[in-house]
């Protein structure tokens, strides 16, 4: 449906609908992607976060058939700090986009980051070591090793129970190219976006993500959404025009999931009860999300083979046993028996 702009052109108008069938559709949430290294790279289109430890593996699973517990640590994907600095697993083929395109727009970050970056590896000098270990032998807090990511130089494997490895690699592309491909893959997972939500999912500056969105304003079209105006890319309208697929009766998604990575508007949009809202986006570590027939409809979290699902409503004995279905095939790693399901209130 078109409606008039406010420069008297016309414009795209979405619906909520539309806007969660894109949404599943681009991230596979509705059918599973065939196993191999091209679904794996699709499914981490926008990167997959696994700062809660294997919450990428789990991300793989809702997208891609067949996913093993060892599927995260295939050879075409590896670890880094990505967007906001948190732990996030990429194609390997796209280390660029998810650190270069990160890159400081400021003299003094930029500075920051490449003195980092040299003296690291500097240090290393072709060696592996944590994190910790590394900080400390440059005189600086380990925690600070991040910032140097953003040169496209540094990589790490973090497996969730001890500290993250470390370790240096040759430099390879552009920043504003870079940039330019995060836009467009934050646009087409999350869209319809703004320049301003680019800016706080990748974390980078105001500034830097409005010239971006400026540089892509040929390939971008302007839509009106339920929350106010946006962009999407032009390449993707005929897919949010498309009839919506049927959506799979069942996904646990883990915490901090490209589907739900929202903040503000935007998770009113994804979930629009203000109560339930704030039990999926908690002030600390988030659940997980339960997604019921294409809509979120609860929470979930593990603890070791138990699995507890707190649903919203009464969902039917279908949906319930869906969940079930789809937890007892979630590929955690050291678990030998039955995966245990506890539904509660």
């Amino acid at each position: 449906m078109k409606r008039r702009g406010a420069a008297g052109g016309s414009q795209l108008e979405l619906s909520r609908a539309q806007i969660l069938g894109f949404r599943r559709r681009v991230g596979a949430l509705d059918e599973r992607l065939p196993p191999g290294r091209r679904s794996l790279r699709q499914a981490a289109w926008a990167g997959l976060q696994d700062s809660m430890p294997r919450a990428a593996l789990l991300s793989i699973h809702a997208r891609v058939e067949g996913a093993g517990p060892s599927s995260w640590e295939d050879e075409s994907l590896v670890q880094l700090w990505g967007p906001r600095f948190q732990v996030y697993v990429i194609a390997a083929r796209d280390l660029a986009v998810f650190s270069l395109g990160r890159f400081p727009d400021d003299a003094k970050g930029r500075l920051r980051a490449e003195d980092l970056a040299a003296r690291l590896h500097a240090h290393l000098d072709g060696r592996t070591m944590t994190y910790g270990e590394a900080g400390h032998a440059l005189g600086v807090h380990p925690n600070s090793l991040r910032y140097a990511a953003t040169t496209g130089t540094v990589l790490i494997r973090w497996a969730g129970a001890r500290l993250p490895t470390v370790w240096t690699v040759p430099p390879a592309g552009d920043p504003a190219k870079a940039r330019l491909e995060l836009a467009r893959r934050y646009l087409h997972v999350f869209g319809p976006t703004t320049a301003r939500a680019f800016a706080r999912w990748a974390g980078v500056s105001a500034r830097a993500a409005a010239a971006t969105f400026g540089s892509l304003r040929r390939s971008l079209t302007a839509v009106h959404t339920p929350l106010g105006d946006a962009w999407i890319l032009t390449a993707d309208e005929s897919l949010f025009r498309a009839d919506p697929r049927p959506a799979a009766p069942a996904r646990l998604l883990p915490s901090g999931d490209a589907y739900f990575l929202l903040h503000g508007d935007y998770r009113a949009l994804l979930v629009p009860d203000a109560d339930r809202r704030s039990t999926l986006w908690t002030p600390r570590v988030w659940p997980g999300a339960v997604l019921l027939d294409g809509e979120i409809r609860g929470t979930w979290r593990r603890a070791h083979d138990t699995v507890t699902i707190q649903a919203w409503g009464r969902p039917s004995r279908a949906a319930l046993a869906a969940v079930e279905t789809e937890a007892a095939a979630l590929p955690l790693p050291g678990i030998q028996g039955r995966i245990m399901v506890r539904f509660s209130d």
